[in-house]
């Protein structure tokens, strides 16, 4: 049978394949393209390939904008979250490299650069990325196991983490609430912008997060959650999820409290959930690169999980054009952030 490049497919087939898929995860579901296609400077798209009408391939490439007006073209990127999903079998791999072709010829006209974020192993795909000129790169994230009692995930913690977090725990200065009211995710934004801002990053349009709340959290594939010290918002956390694991999305914290470690209180209530809840998992959403320093991943090395390197691939569509989005990249931040 012929192999077809379709643009759009039944929710129901879609959904099934994502769900039997081993590598299926929430970034290639049809709630989570949802929560794209509402927020601002995102446009979500599908790319299968079928044939006979089964689906072989699936890739939900995102093209971001940061900027409108004449920087906008200088800033927009094409991000597959979650990897890609492909049958593993060798019309499956003929399937991709046809797919790619002709993704790059349409991401050619509407962004600079396409990255595909791993994660899981991507060693199955990688020669058919590499082909098609989608370079890797190492990129490190930390998985926690919680299939064990609360206890066992407890004592995996850094001892001095544990310390801290008994420390809380004891003097109930923090209050951890889950988000259940639209009106608190303007709390939640608030602490992700001035973690973003503290980093000097750009931070999504407060309409992801809305999007993300109305769409997911019905579905219980999404949990904001608050931690407050004196009333007063501390930590914010908003995961996401899938089958049996949690992934760590975004994060925020007001550096005002610092004494009652808000931040490793709100996660360990998060792992202590994911083991009461019946998940395996608790993704940590990325580390950084391995050879740059980098914050967040000293803070996450703490919890006991199990450091691996699913990498990224990324194919630059306009070499040129990139050098002088890079320049524009930095001139944003300095101005903006």
């Amino acid at each position: 049978m012929t192999i077809q490049i379709v643009r759009s497919l039944s929710t129901d087939q879609w959904r099934t394949f994502v769900e039997q898929h081993p590598k299926g995860n929430i970034f290639h579901t049809p709630e989570m393209f949802e929560v794209y296609r509402l927020a601002k400077n995102h446009t979500p798209e599908l790319w299968a390939a079928t044939e006979g009408g089964r689906i072989l391939v699936l890739v939900i490439p995102v093209l971001i904008t940061l900027t409108g007006g004449l920087l906008k073209r200088l800033t927009a990127r094409s991000i597959v979250f979650g990897g890609i999903l492909c049958e593993d079998s060798p019309n499956g791999q003929l399937a991709l490299k046809e797919l790619l072709k002709q993704y790059k010829r349409h991401a050619d006209k509407s962004c600079l650069f396409a990255e595909v974020r791993n994660i899981s192993s991507p060693a199955e795909l990688n020669p058919i990325l590499l082909e098609a000129g989608f370079q890797y790169q190492d990129h490190l994230n930390y998985l926690i196991k919680l299939e064990n009692r609360a206890e066992s995930v407890f004592n995996r913690i850094g001892p001095r983490t544990r310390k801290h977090i008994r420390q809380s725990l004891k003097r109930q200065e923090v209050q951890i609430v889950e988000v259940t009211d639209r009106l608190q995710i303007a709390l939640c934004y608030e602490l992700l912008r001035r973690a973003y801002r503290n980093a000097r990053v750009p931070l999504a349009d407060i309409s992801f997060f809305y999007a993300a709340f109305d769409c997911l959290v019905p579905q219980k594939m999404a949990r904001f959650t608050l931690a407050f010290v004196k009333n007063e918002p501390a930590a914010a956390s908003i995961d996401l999820l899938y089958k049996d694991v949690i992934y760590g999305w975004y994060g925020g914290i007001n550096r005002k409290f610092p004494a009652q470690v808000p931040n490793e209180t709100l996660m360990w209530n998060i792992l202590e959930w994911g083991c009461q809840n019946n998940y395996h998992v608790y993704d940590f959403g990325g580390a950084g690169k391995p050879n740059e320093k980098y914050g967040v991943r000293d803070f996450k090395a703490k919890f006991g999980g199990e450091l691996v390197c699913f990498g990224r691939n990324t194919w630059i569509a306009h070499p040129a054009l990139m050098a002088v989005s890079k320049f524009a990249y930095t001139m944003i931040r300095r101005v903006i952030y």
